[in-house]
């Protein structure tokens, strides 16, 4: 208790220090002007104050970036702002969007084109199924807005009206009479930063005018034009035409009458604030559900304190003010989530205010300046497209698919950052990448080989499921091929991936749903057979899943040649491939196999098979002679690899393929491990086969070791183990612990690849 007193003193100081900072934030904010201070601010940069909402989004896209990615099938733009670089650790539930540069690139497209047209006039409309992140995209993007707002180069300005008090004014607060000499010839007497006890009344302006609205428009336009000119830039039409609202019009006009036309002095009444978007506050970033709402509407109003405080005119005037969400999304962005899901005459009046630019209400017609998206499922699309008021809708509306993910990496990425960076318990290796490749295999689509040419269209008839999300995920190509082939493959994947772009019913379209693999993980981290959120808990909880037929439509769809739409046949891939990736982990971890060996043989034997293509010589590093291509070691490594006694083919459509590589990537270092995964691999597993048993029995060792240690609940058990032995199942335990396994995990892992890989060794 001795430290209470000093802790008061602390705060208090803290408390002093924080209402510092507030205050110079404020000032140096430029939160509250004049309107002659912010036609100087406005004079120092147009553009920055002169957008309008379709502008200021587009800026807002481009202050955050963009970077260009590389994907199998081509290189694409991925706007930064999806990324959500401004969160901080303490933003838990800011989620980004993961993948889709397709979708973001198409929204951007189109906020483009409203800008170059002069103002938002479409509603842009994200369709897709549930769960393939349209609500996700909006939220990035409101959430951008808000941070962007905050920012000198996002800053937003409004006004409203402020009437001082009798004490503060000579006689009748400078309605026509009694008028203050300097008022009468300068802008230097505005009553903006008059304190509160010192106005009677504050009529806030819930449109957000833009405040040179309050300049006449022929003026205005003048005006505008010379401060224009030498910026290469035109007056936005959002200026040139742009008039004040109703309420406003009402008050401008009663100041100019009472104050016989001098605008100076009506313009002393003008409160420039800086505003920022807030989704909280609902302001400029609006999110509008399907309930059956009105978007906008008026109410009577009164000024805060007396209407009395308000000159005469306005004093025999009835005053509304608009509200509603087209009021409150002003200046940003008004997201319509499941926009169809409403009667259609619920959003009828769209059409035309987006036609016009105005919203009809009973006293005034409302000028729009927002951008409007919205969101809708492919099941409510489809039954809109057969509405006879659907074409002409559509003229108003810019369509935007929005698939599932065909990536199965960034399916992943979903999962490990939303769902295993969370989870309560330990996340096994290819837990989350089990969940992944199996959603995106059942979001494939078979090729149609009659779309594409003849030498594509012969290897699309072979291409599996697995084969088509390798294809996607990494852009590596079926084993089976040969040279030519794999050229063929490799230059028409892109082609293969848009195939069914323009189509109704696009590749994506269909499959299980990231919300429905979300469950899948959740359900199988409590699995009671497993400890952890293990991959066989995951592949349990599929099997649980694909008898719930009468659930989910995909699982009714009829199985297809190559396991298209065969959800036992995916999960078998998927189970051969976590057992493939552990078997590989066991072999490394073991420390019986140095996975440098193989690659530096590969690597030599590159280096030979491109001495020999040249018909050039090589020279010995131990003898220091130049010799020709060394054939006994390219026959050893090509009978490791299953190459058949005709090899001069193989060995120029190797040099070929990394010919072919550096083209694409120029300047990089080739690498042939990445050029030739698959020649790498099988290598690498030729290596292995000589000593998979003492591997197995490795295995054995630690399986046994791990199930009595969890049975008795000791920290060590070797009672069956040698010294020598038990060291080095320790050392294969701390190796797997590096790859991100604990016991538990460890103990899964090895128990099934023992039973499904080596039994027959042990």
């Amino acid at each position: 208790m001795t430290d209470q007193p000093d802790r008061r003193k602390l705060a208090l100081s803290q408390l002093d220090s924080i209402a510092s900072a507030l205050e110079q934030r404020f000032s140096v904010g430029k939160t509250v002007l004049s309107f002659k201070e912010y036609l100087e601010l406005f004079a120092e940069n147009p553009r920055r104050y002169g957008r309008d909402a379709a502008t200021y989004v587009r800026d807002m896209f481009d202050h955050y970036g963009v970077e260009i990615v590389d994907k199998p099938w081509g290189k694409l733009p991925r706007y930064k702002l999806f990324d959500l670089p401004w969160a901080t650790d303490d933003d838990a539930q800011e989620m980004p969007l993961i993948g889709h540069e397709e979708l973001q690139g198409a929204v951007y497209k189109f906020i483009a084109n409203f800008v170059n047209e002069g103002r938002a006039n479409k509603l842009v409309l994200m369709h897709g199924p549930n769960g393939s992140a349209k609500s996700t995209t909006a939220g990035c993007v409101l959430r951008a807005l808000e941070h962007y707002s905050t920012l000198d180069e996002g800053a937003l300005y409004r006004f409203h009206w402020v009437f001082p008090s009798r004490k503060t004014t000579r006689g009748a607060i400078g309605f026509g009479e009694n008028k203050p000499a300097a008022a009468a010839t300068g802008w230097d007497n505005s009553f903006a930063h008059l304190s509160d006890d010192q106005i009677d009344a504050r009529l806030v302006m819930e449109i957000r005018d833009h405040p040179l609205f309050l300049l006449p428009l022929e003026e205005r336009r003048a005006f505008l034009s010379k401060l224009y000119e030498g910026t290469g830039e035109r007056p936005p039409s959002y200026l040139m035409m742009g008039q004040l609202s109703h309420k406003s019009m009402q008050v401008y006009q009663a100041l100019m009458m009472a104050d016989e036309g001098n605008l100076a002095l009506a313009l002393r009444h003008v409160q420039i604030e800086r505003w920022t978007i807030s989704r909280k506050y609902r302001q400029g970033a609006i999110t509008l559900g399907p309930e059956l709402s009105v978007d906008a509407g008026e109410r009577q109003v009164t000024a805060d304190r007396s209407l009395s405080a308000l000159p005469t005119a306005l004093q025999a005037t009835t005053l509304f003010e608009a509200h509603g969400e087209l009021i409150e999304a002003a200046g940003g962005v008004l997201e319509f989530s499941d926009l169809l899901k409403r009667p259609i005459d619920a959003f009828r009046y769209l059409q035309l205010t987006l036609e016009t630019g105005e919203i009809a209400l009973p006293h005034q017609n409302v000028q729009t300046n927002v951008v409007m998206i919205g969101s809708a499922n492919e099941i409510h699309l489809a039954a809109f497209r057969e509405h006879p008021e659907f074409p002409s809708f559509r003229g108003r509306f810019e369509l935007v698919p929005a698939p599932y993910l065909r990536s199965s990496l960034d399916e992943r990425r979903i999962y490990d950052t939303q769902i295993a960076s969370r989870m309560g318990r330990h996340v096994a290796p290819h837990a989350t990448t089990v969940a992944a490749e199996f959603a995106v295999m059942t979001r494939l689509a078979k090729p149609s080989p009659d779309k594409f040419s003849p030498e594509l269209g012969k290897i699309l008839k072979e291409l599996t499921v697995e084969q088509k999300m390798d294809l996607y995920a990494t852009g590596a190509l079926p084993e089976s091929l040969d040279g030519d082939a794999r050229k063929v493959l490799r230059a028409g994947l892109a082609s293969i991936y848009r195939e069914t772009d323009s189509s109704v019913d696009y590749e994506g379209k269909e499959g299980a749903s990231p919300r429905t693999m979300r469950t899948v993980l959740l359900l199988a981290s409590q699995h009671p057979d497993y400890q952890c959120l293990s991959p066989f808990a995951v592949l349990a909880t599929l099997d649980e899943l694909c008898k719930q037929t009468s659930e989910y439509d995909w699982l009714r769809l009829k199985p297809q040649a190559g396991g298209y739409h065969d959800t036992k046949e995916m999960r078998t891939i998927a189970r051969r491939r976590v057992l493939d990736k552990i078997e590989e982990e066991m072999r490394r971890a073991s420390g019986l196999v140095d996975e440098l060996k193989y690659k530096e043989l590969f690597d030599k034997y590159v280096s030979h098979v491109s001495v020999w293509v040249k018909g050039e010589t090589t020279r010995n590093p131990h003898t220091g002679e130049y010799e020709k291509a060394d054939e006994r070691l390219m026959r050893e490594v090509e009978g490791f690899l299953g190459v058949q006694a005709k090899n001069d083919e193989h060995r120029r459509s190797l040099i070929s393929s990394i010919a072919a590589w550096a083209i694409d990537h120029p300047g990089q270092k080739v690498v042939y491990a990445v050029v030739f995964p698959e020649l790498v691999k099988r290598l690498r597993e030729a290596v292995f086969a000589e000593r998979k048993k003492p591997v197995a029995l490795l295995v054995r060792d630690l399986t046994r070791i791990l199930r009595e240690r969890k049975e008795a609940k000791v920290e060590k058990s070797d009672k069956d183990l040698n010294e020598a032995r038990r060291r080095e199942t320790e050392a294969m335990l701390d190796r797997l612990k590096a790859l991100g396994y604990d016991e538990d995990s460890a103990l899964d892992a090895a128990t099934a690849v023992l039973r499904h890989r080596f039994a027959e060794l042990v």
